[in-house]
C-alpha cells in the first residue's frame, strides 16, 4: 500500500456504519470481528458486497436482516477457510522425521494436540497420519487426541464427514493414501482409526477457553488476520495451552518475532517453535546441591546482601523518598516500567510510570496520609505491541522507629496469569452448568425414546411378516426380470454385431483416404479438422495426429489458406452443391513453390452439420 492511501484506510477503518455492522455480526450470529485487521476485513465484507450487488455498509445491513441466508455467504468471503492435506510438506516431514520421534516416542505418556482454526479439517487429519506413521496405529489408537477447533461451524461439519474427492487429496502419497482412506461414492473416506483420535469442536480464540496440557500446537496462518492486540491475547493462550516441552508450529506468513518472551524459534524457516516456561505453571523441581551451613563472619556486608536481594525481586517494586522523587528501582520493575539508571533522583511526576498504567501520586498520597499500606486490585495495562497485563499495586509508606516518614515503596504484582485462570475457571464452570443442564435433558429423552423403542419393536415385527410376503412377491419378479435379461441378452449380441459392420466401414473409409493421390482434409462446419490423410501430411509437413482436431487456419503450412476462406464457408453452407476449386501458389514442406488446385466438395447426409472435404493437388507446374 502507498504512503497516500493509508489515511485513507485508517479514516474507513473508523467507519460507524462498518462497526454498526461488526456489532450487528456479534449480536445475531456470535462472530466477534472486532480483533481482526481493520483494513482486510473491510475488504473482504466489501468483496462480498460487490457480490451482492450492494454498495453500502448500512444497505447491506439491511439486506442482512431481509435476507438472512446471505450471514453464510459472507462468513464464508470472510473466514476464508484455505486448507490442504500436508500444506509445506517440508515442514510435515521436519515435524515426522525430526521432532516427534524425540518427544513423544521417549514415553509411553498420552500425547494431546490442538489444531486451532482447523478448518475443514485437512490439516487436523494430516497430524494424525503424521502421528501413527510414528507411533504405529497400535499406539496411536491408545495415546493420541487431537482437538481440532474452528468458529465456522459449516467447516466443522465438513471436518466429521471426513470424506474428501481425489483433488483434495493429490499431495498425500499414493501408499498413504491407501493405508488412510478408504474409497466410496467416488470420493475418499479417512478410515475410523483415524477419525476416532480426532475431535472437532467450536472454539474462538479471541474469547474461549484454551484447550490445555498440548504437546503439539498448530495454528497456521490464523494470527495473521488479527491485530496486534488480539495477537497478543491469542498468544497468550496459546502459551497456556502448551506444556512445558510444548511444540508450536505456525504457518509461513506468521514470525512471532515481537512475542520472544512467550516462545522460542527451533526451526524457524519451518516455523517450529518451543514453549518459553514461566512461573509458577510450568515450573520444575531443579536439581540442588547439598546445603552449605552458614557460618557467621563479622566482615559480612549485609546491606549489600539486601540490596541484591531487592534488586533480584520477582516482584517489581520502585522506592520513592519524602520528597516524592525516585530513589530506588529493582531489576523487575527497571524492565516493567520502562526506567533507566538516569531516572534515579527525579521526581515521580516527571516519569511516565507517575500516570501510566493508572495515576500513582493520588494514591501514594492516600497512603502517606493513612501511614498504612494501600492496594489498587486488578489493573489492566495495555502495553507495546498489544500484550495486555494485569497488576496488584501495593502502596507501603516507610516509617523510622518514631513514626517519621522515611519514604514510600511501590511494588507491582503481576497476576496476569491468575486473571486468566479465574476467568478460565469461571468458564469452565459456567460450561458445567450447561452441561448438566443438557445431561437432565438428555436423560429425559432417553426416557423417552425408550417408550418409542418398546413401540418400534411391535411395529417391526408387523413389518417381519410384511416383508415375508414381499419377499415371495420378489421371486415372481426375479422370474421375470430372468426372462428379461435373456431378451437384452439376445439385443447385445445384435449390437456388437453392428458396431462390428461401422467398424469395418470406418477402416474402409480410412483406407479409401490413404490411397488418394491429393492431399485431404476433411473440416466440420467450425473449421476444425476431421480427416488429415497420408499425401496432405507428405504435401505440408504436418502429421495426423497433429492436424485432426485443430483449426484450419491454425495450421503452419506452406498453403495460402486465406483466398478460400469465403468458398470454403460457401461450401459449408446448405447453398453448396457443386464441387468449386481454385488454384493457388504455395511451398510445400521441402521449401519449393508449387501451384496447388485446391478443391472444396461438400460432404451431405451427415446429420448435426455437414462437413465438407478439401482436395489439395500439386498438378500444375511448379512457379519459377
Amino acid at each position: 500500500m502507498s504512503e497516500g492511501t493509508e489515511p485513507d484506510l485508517a479514516e474507513r477503518a473508523a467507519d460507524p456504519a462498518f462497526e454498526s455492522l461488526l456489532a450487528y455480526l456479534h449480536e445475531e450470529r456470535g462472530f466477534d470481528f472486532t480483533g481482526y485487521k481493520r483494513a482486510s476485513l473491510m475488504r473482504r465484507v466489501e468483496r462480498r458486497m460487490a457480490a451482492a450487488g450492494i454498495e453500502t455498509f448500512d444497505a447491506y445491513h439491511d439486506h442482512l436482516v431481509v435476507h438472512p441466508a446471505e450471514f453464510q455467504a459472507l462468513f464464508d468471503t470472510v473466514l476464508i477457510n484455505v486448507t490442504s492435506f500436508f500444506r509445506d510438506v517440508d515442514s510435515w516431514d521436519y515435524l515426522q522425521h525430526s521432532l516427534l520421534p524425540d518427544s513423544v516416542l521417549s514415553t509411553d505418556q498420552p500425547v494431546r494436540c490442538w489444531v486451532a482454526g482447523c478448518a475443514s479439517g485437512e490439516e487436523a487429519y494430516t497430524l494424525a497420519i503424521v502421528l501413527a506413521e510414528v507411533l504405529g496405529i497400535d499406539a496411536f489408537r491408545q495415546r493420541v487426541k487431537i482437538y481440532a477447533t474452528d468458529v465456522d461451524e459449516d467447516a466443522l461439519a465438513h471436518a466429521r464427514a471426513a470424506t474428501y474427492s481425489a483433488k483434495d487429496l493429490q499431495h498425500v502419497p499414493s501408499a498413504l493414501r491407501e493405508t488412510y482412506f478408504e474409497p466410496g461414492g467416488g470420493r475418499f473416506i479417512v478410515r475410523k482409526e483415524l477419525r476416532r483420535a480426532v475431535i472437532f469442536g467450536r472454539n474462538d480464540l479471541v474469547k474461549d477457553a484454551p484447550i490445555s496440557h498440548v504437546d503439539v500446537l498448530t495454528c497456521r496462518n490464523t494470527l495473521m488476520y488479527f491485530n496486534a492486540e488480539t495477537q497478543a491475547q491469542i498468544l497468550n493462550r496459546l502459551h497456556f495451552a502448551l506444556r512445558p516441552d510444548g511444540y508450536l508450529f505456525l504457518g509461513k506468513a506468521e514470525m512471532l518475532l515481537s512475542h520472544s518472551s512467550y516462545f522460542r524459534p527451533i526451526e524457524l524457516r519451518r516455523r517450529f517453535f518451543k514453549k518459553i516456561a514461566s512461573a509458577p505453571r510450568d515450573r520444575r523441581p531443579l536439581a540442588t546441591s547439598a546445603p552449605t551451613a552458614f557460618v557467621k563472619d563479622s566482615t559480612f556486608d549485609h546491606g549489600r546482601l539486601a540490596h541484591s536481594a531487592l534488586m533480584s525481586s520477582a516482584a517489581a517494586q520502585i522506592v520513592l523518598d519524602p520528597d516524592g522523587r525516585l530513589a530506588f528501582a529493582n531489576n523487575r520493575a527497571m524492565h516493567l516500567c520502562g526506567l533507566v539508571q538516569r531516572d534515579v533522583g527525579r521526581p515521580i511526576q516527571d516519569l511516565e510510570i507517575s500516570y501510566r498504567p493508572i495515576e500513582l501520586r493520588a494514591q501514594i498520597d492516600e497512603a502517606v496520609q493513612a501511614r498504612r499500606p494501600t492496594w489498587l486490585r486488578d489493573v489492566e495495562w495495555v502495553r507495546a505491541a498489544g500484550e495486555k497485563i494485569h497488576l496488584d499495586i501495593q502502596f507501603v509508606p516507610l516509617l523510622d522507629e518514631l513514626s517519621a516518614l522515611e519514604g514510600v515503596t511501590v511494588i507491582f504484582n503481576d497476576v496476569t496469569q491468575y486473571r486468566q485462570l479465574q476467568n478460565d475457571l469461571l468458564y469452565a464452570n459456567r460450561q458445567l452448568e450447561t452441561a448438566y443442564e443438557e445431561l437432565q435433558s438428555t436423560v429425559e429423552e432417553l426416557e423417552t425414546t425408550n417408550e418409542e423403542l418398546q413401540s418400534t419393536v411391535e411395529e417391526l415385527e408387523t413389518t417381519n411378516e410384511e416383508l415375508q410376503s414381499t419377499n415371495e412377491e420378489l421371486e415372481t419378479m426375479n422370474e421375470e426380470l430372468q426372462a428379461m435379461n435373456d431378451e437384452l441378452n439376445g439385443s447385445n449380441q445384435a449390437l456388437r454385431e453392428h458396431q462390428d459392420e461401422v467398424d469395418r466401414l470406418n477402416a474402409f473409409m480410412v483406407s479409401v483416404l490413404e490411397s488418394m493421390e491429393s492431399g485431404v482434409a476433411v473440416v466440420n462446419t467450425d473449421l476444425q479438422i476431421m480427416a488429415w490423410n497420408a499425401r496432405a501430411a507428405e504435401l505440408w509437413g504436418v502429421r495426423t495426429d497433429e492436424a485432426v482436431g485443430d483449426h484450419l487456419f491454425n495450421l503452419d503450412i506452406g498453403l495460402p489458406l486465406e483466398p478460400i476462406r469465403r468458398a470454403l464457408r460457401a461450401t459449408l453452407s446448405d447453398d453448396a452443391s457443386a464441387p468449386d476449386y481454385t488454384d493457388l501458389e504455395a511451398v510445400n514442406r521441402r521449401g519449393r513453390r508449387v501451384r496447388v488446385r485446391v478443391t472444396l466438395t461438400p460432404i451431405r447426409g451427415r446429420e448435426g452439420g455437414d462437413p465438407a472435404a478439401m482436395l489439395m493437388m500439386d498438378v500444375i507446374e511448379p512457379a519459377t
